[in-house]
């Protein structure tokens, strides 16, 4: 193995790519913007789905504490980000850490890395976003053949086979062709986005919380035990293991913190402003997600979401 693979790229000059007009990005992002990008990134599908799927197989009401325990993980993290993004204000994220710190070949794996989880992310989202579409138009009375909406490894009770997930397709290329029109038009898009999926959620817990029955959340930390989900699999309900599954199965929910550093070299004031991106957006869905869930799991009891997984 050559030598070359292991060479660290100098920070003078990402530096000086950075600040050059003509190659480096336009800096148009403040701490708002930023924080916006962070909800954004991390409101989504996964608080939706894997609240209820936690509290189904680990942890009941405790939940809650599940998502403090996944926050403060994150916020470790974001704290790691933070820094990096103060210190490194360049577009790349952990990829251009690591070629810093540590040479080219693991920032080859870390990019590699990088590239996997927003392909996988945005494989999730589009997916779940396919779901709520079909539940859609199925309520307004129209239907999108099974073969359309669904993959080749999915099939129907009838024994019909998925092709390819058109609606899903349709929003990761429309989102794409956004990205690629410019920074400060996906900010404002994401802007309204952000602000309509925080409403929906704030709506929710306001809504909601006037029919939480206190039975539910008794007792809140259920006494330890196995259950066993729909297709066989065993969990570890209640008791401290099944809050600390419940809470990996949460940390889902949180992905997309870090997308914030990719911003760096686009933040008017990164030194400032990065720390309060990553982490004034951590703080704010963190508390969004636990009074969430303690609606979600007030409303509705465990055996509930149990029978409908």
């Amino acid at each position: 193995m050559s030598k070359g693979i292991h060479v660290k790229k100098p920070l003078d000059s990402l530096l000086a790519e950075a600040e050059d007009s003509e190659k480096g990005l336009k800096r148009t992002l403040t701490a708002n913007s930023l924080i916006a990008l962070g909800i954004g990134a991390i409101i989504g599908a996964g608080l939706f789905v894997r609240t209820a799927a936690a509290a189904a197989n680990n942890a009941g009401p405790a939940v809650t504490l599940a998502f403090v325990i996944a926050g403060l993980g994150c916020a470790f993290a974001g704290l790691c980000y933070a820094e990096f993004a103060s210190m490194i204000p360049i577009a790349g994220s952990a990829y251009t850490y690591s070629y810093t710190t540590m040479g080219e070949f693991i920032a080859w794996i870390i990019g590699w890395d990088l590239v996997l989880e927003y392909a996988l992310g945005a494989a999730t989202v589009s997916i779940a976003w396919s779901e709520y579409l079909n539940k859609l138009l199925n309520y307004l009375g129209m239907h999108i053949p099974y073969e359309w909406c669904h993959s080749p490894f999915e099939h129907s009770l009838d024994g019909v086979y998925g092709i390819m997930n058109v609606p899903a397709l349709v929003i990761l290329i429309l989102l794409s062709l956004l990205l690629i029109k410019g920074t400060q038009e996906s900010a404002f898009v994401n802007g309204i986005i952000v602000v309509t999926k925080v409403a929906i959620v704030i709506l929710f817990i306001v809504f909601g919380w006037q029919f939480i029955n206190p039975a539910n959340h008794t007792p809140y930390i259920p006494a330890a035990s196995t259950f066993t989900d729909h297709m066989g699999v065993p969990h570890h309900y209640g008791g401290i293991l099944g809050i600390l599954g419940a809470a990996g199965v949460v940390f889902f929910a949180f992905i997309g913190f870090d997308a914030v550093s990719t911003a760096a070299q686009e933040a008017k004031n990164p030194g400032r402003d990065m720390p309060k991106g990553i982490l004034g957006s951590l703080i704010i869905c963190t508390v969004l997600y636990i009074l969430f869930a303690h609606v979600l799991t007030g409303v509705a009891s465990v055996e509930d979401f149990q029978n409908t997984r």
